[in-house]
């Protein structure tokens, strides 16, 4: 984190009563936000290379089905109306891509989603606008979430805010997350980090689901 802003800033926040840690439940959930072909596949203009966040997007996914943790996907996607009248769309028009029915709204094959899990179809940055993702939450009596998936200065940080904002603790485990440039993916950590949540590593959300108890 200070790679970006310095151990100044760290200071500043810190003095002006930012970046607390969250209180942890005993029912965590993750959230794996789109993590689609639009976004990790580089042949999409939305599209880069995440490799790294899938496979270990994938790792934390296991522990969690091991120790009977919910998993969420999201996948973010217009129909043809929308795609005339969507506002984000006149200012992010490379989000066009994702239309209905097209390769670029399908699930990264290579993640381990099961018939068991959620998926959520959404149509603004944040999992929960506009959609049931908090009524589900609540159902299966989740506590806590955990935030995996693309990008970390998009759809990841609107969710962190929603979130907590909903009333739900916030972890990113920073290995599970990214971008398509380093300024930005540092920068909402930092934000997300001080206002919104914890940014941990990854053993740590593997040690928090409980995947000591999970055959290696």
């Amino acid at each position: 984190m200070n790679g970006l802003h310095g151990p100044a800033a760290d200071r500043t926040y810190e003095a002006a009563g930012f970046g607390a840690p969250v209180q942890r439940g005993e029912r965590p959930a993750i959230i794996v936000i789109d993590l689609t072909r639009g976004f990790t596949d580089t042949s999409f203009p939305t599209g880069s290379d995440l490799s790294s966040v899938v496979d270990s997007t994938n790792r934390l996914v296991a522990a969690a089905r091991c120790a009977g943790a919910p998993v969420i996907y999201t996948s973010i996607e217009y129909t043809r109306a929308e795609l005339e009248s969507v506002a984000w769309l006149k200012k992010s028009s490379g989000m066009r891509a994702l239309a209905a029915g097209s390769d670029a709204v399908e699930l990264d094959e290579r993640l381990l989603r099961a018939d068991t899990d959620h998926l959520i179809v959404k149509k603004g940055a944040s999992a929960f606008f506009g959609t049931g993702l908090a009524s589900i939450l609540s159902a299966l009596h989740v506590d806590t979430v955990a935030l995996c998936g693309a990008t970390t200065s998009g759809c990841v940080r609107a969710t962190a805010v929603d979130a907590v904002q909903s009333g739900f603790p916030v972890l990113v485990p920073r290995q599970c997350v990214g971008d398509r440039a380093p300024g930005p993916h540092d920068a909402n950590l930092f934000d997300i980090q001080a206002k919104y949540g914890d940014v941990i590593e990854l053993d740590d959300a593997l040690a928090y689901v409980g995947a000591q108890r999970c055959p290696r």
